[in-house]
């Protein structure tokens, strides 16, 4: 029963630090940016064509969950992202022009909010490569 109870508090211990590291700075521009769609137009000095450019999709957490990458052609690039329970980027799956995953991220956070790992997949989800961050400040 003891045993219970602690590990209920370390758990709201740990929700409550994870939960605190996002920064007021972070939450009032999180809350400009909920259901926010953002487009980016292009024209072409010479002939004056016009053409979407980038657009940026935000959830009603004012997380950015899509971003597209255009090309005078169409679609160049997609990037859809997934949160964790912290607010963090957890997933990242990047698509080629025709719409297929051509490229699957994972990511590891410190307890302090930065990131330890990345995790590379291919598309049929074998792990690539890993990334590992690592900080250093100099006096």
């Amino acid at each position: 029963m003891k045993r219970k109870i602690l590990f209920l508090i370390a758990c709201l211990t740990i929700t409550l630090v994870a939960v605190a590291q996002v920064s007021p700075e972070t939450l009032a521009k999180r809350s400009k940016r909920k259901n926010l769609t953002v487009k980016e137009w292009n024209t072409d000095a010479k002939s004056k064509t016009r053409w979407l450019d980038h657009l940026t999709v935000y959830d009603e957490e004012g997380r950015k969950i899509e971003e597209i990458e255009y090309a005078t052609y169409g679609q160049r690039e997609r990037i859809t992202f997934e949160y964790n329970v912290n607010g963090k980027i957890e997933k990242e799956v990047v698509y080629d022009d025709r719409n297929k995953p051509i490229r699957i991220r994972k990511y590891e956070y410190n307890s302090d909010g930065t990131k330890q790992k990345q995790f590379n997949y291919l598309p049929n989800g074998k792990l690539a490569t890993v990334k590992v961050f690592e900080y250093m400040f100099s006096d």
